[in-house]
């Protein structure tokens, strides 16, 4: 199998036609809770999406914004699943996630930690480390879900954190060849399609061994970032029944188990 470092050879690919480039709104730097998965994404963010189908499996995710979440609530509300911010960069960790991520296994959920990446910081590899120490990590018990990395507009300056499209690119595959060496999954990677497109200049290689969780706030999916054919979990929203982002997961209750294991 191959990994991303050896897919994409630091190289980058030239960017088809993208959405206009825009720059998300920077957040306070002590603010003790950190980013989000999804503070910068732009669209409605009470719409429901009209492609979810009947039977959908619902679920969230949370960072310590939302504090300590009131779990047995969320499980009644629809939701099965949920993803916990754990850490970002290589000195921050969610005050809440104890309470969260054991919370939501107790009432039944599966459930998994991200990452918020800062690639101009310190080196994936670092990060990844940094993450799976501090509950990041994934066990083969069907209630886990593999690490995600959070990667998107930087909250606290450039865009692209100052890197090109091949320099971006290779950060990201550190990142995951060092969580696939330390857990035997590659990680779920979140981001948006014009980010992607404009910070990796349209890198297609991470789609044969990262899955895709595509964040776009508005009732259809829109187009995909460059190398992948289809999502495994879409962050359509940042209101609705449950705590967070709203998530869909894009398959059966089967696929999801095949998905976890």
């Amino acid at each position: 199998m191959l990994t991303a470092a050896a897919l994409i050879g630091g190289t980058a690919h030239a960017a088809p036609p993208r959405e206009q480039a825009r720059s998300a709104p920077l957040l306070n730097p002590d603010d003790p809770n950190g980013a989000w998965a999804g503070y910068s994404v732009e669209g409605t963010g009470g719409a429901q999406p009209r492609s979810q189908l009947a039977g959908a499996i619902t679920g969230m995710d949370v960072s310590g914004h939302q504090g300590d979440v009131d779990w047995p609530k969320a499980w009644a509300d629809g939701g099965r699943f949920a993803y916990v911010k754990a850490t970002e960069g290589t000195g921050f960790r969610n005050p809440h996630f104890v309470q969260q991520y054991n919370g939501s296994y107790e009432v039944g959920m599966i459930r998994g930690a991200y990452h918020f990446a800062l690639p101009d910081r310190s080196t994936g590899a670092a990060q990844a480390n940094f993450f799976v120490d501090n509950g990041g990590g994934w066990s083969k018990d069907g209630k886990t879900l593999p690490g995600a990395l959070d990667i998107e507009y930087n909250p606290y300056g450039d865009t692209c954190y100052g890197l090109d499209g091949a320099a971006m690119s290779r950060w990201i595959a550190d990142f995951s060849n060092t969580y696939h060496a330390r857990t035997g999954r590659f990680p779920i990677i979140y981001t948006t399609t014009d980010w992607w497109n404009r910070c990796t200049a349209s890198n297609p290689d991470f789609a044969p061994n990262n899955p895709l969780w595509i964040a776009r706030y508005g009732p259809e999916l829109g187009a995909l970032p460059a190398g992948w054919g289809f999502h495994t979990i879409w962050q359509n929203s940042d209101r609705g029944p449950l705590p967070g982002g709203q998530d869909v997961f894009n398959g059966s209750t089967k696929q999801l188990t095949r998905f976890i294991t």
